[in-house]
């Protein structure tokens, strides 16, 4: 059986000891998770001590592995989840590692959420591609819902308003096409920024019959 060669303070790391078997490095865990397992230099390991080292050891890799991700960018837990165990770290480990981050307060869907929306907001995306986006990234419905109405309210940002604004200078570049290609593509473009419902159905309508009738007239478009 594997024998423990090695159990030192790490000096990187307070409360951290540097755990060596068979006189190679295996990991830096912490002190506390050690304790119940009354390890002892030079003693064998059983299979279930090693198995348990092992666990910790894969906790510690997967902490490591999302810290350098959220020194990246921001992540919502469910997309840095998934993300983590596509790099075949093991999902138990994952999960420990992720709730560490969360009561460290590193980890957070709700500020996530606001602030993943608020920007978008303000760049044109509509609040059912805002939710969309949320959910896709393991947001849950209720956090996000809540983070977009948020965003929206703290950017001062009117959906309606907004819709008109996208909708107009979109139905300006398509200004050339026929009217019913022109009107599938408007909707088609402004349900894929988020802005649904009988409403923009209505402001297509509008916009291409306004737009058919000043080219019908022979009255100037804006480019």
């Amino acid at each position: 059986m594997p024998t423990l060669t090695g159990l030192a303070p790490d000096p990187r790391q307070p409360g951290y000891r540097l755990v060596e078997v068979d006189r190679g490095r295996f990991a830096s865990l912490p002190g506390v998770a050690l304790e119940p397992l009354s390890l002892q230099l030079g003693a064998e390991l059983a299979p279930a001590v090693l198995e348990r080292l092992r666990a910790l050891a894969d906790v510690e890799a997967a902490e490591r592995a999302a810290l350098r991700a959220l020194a990246r960018r921001a992540h919502a837990r469910g997309d840095l989840r998934r993300r983590l165990v596509k790099k075949q770290h093991p999902p138990a480990a994952v999960d420990a590692a992720l709730e560490r981050l969360r009561v460290r307060g590193l980890l957070d869907d709700g500020r996530y959420a606001e602030q993943y929306a608020a920007l978008r907001a303000t760049r044109g995306k509509g609040p059912a591609r805002l939710l969309r986006d949320l959910l896709a990234q393991g947001v849950e419905r209720r956090t996000a819902e809540e983070a977009v109405r948020r965003a929206l309210a703290d950017e001062g940002i009117d959906p309606e308003v907004e819709a008109r604004a996208v909708a107009a200078r979109r139905a300006r570049q398509l200004a050339d096409l026929p009217p019913p290609v022109r009107k599938r593509r408007l909707l088609a473009y402004l349900v894929r920024r988020g802005y649904e419902g009988p409403r923009v159905k209505e402001l297509v309508q509008n916009l291409t019959s306004v737009e058919s009738g000043l080219k019908f007239r022979g009255e100037p478009r804006e480019r």
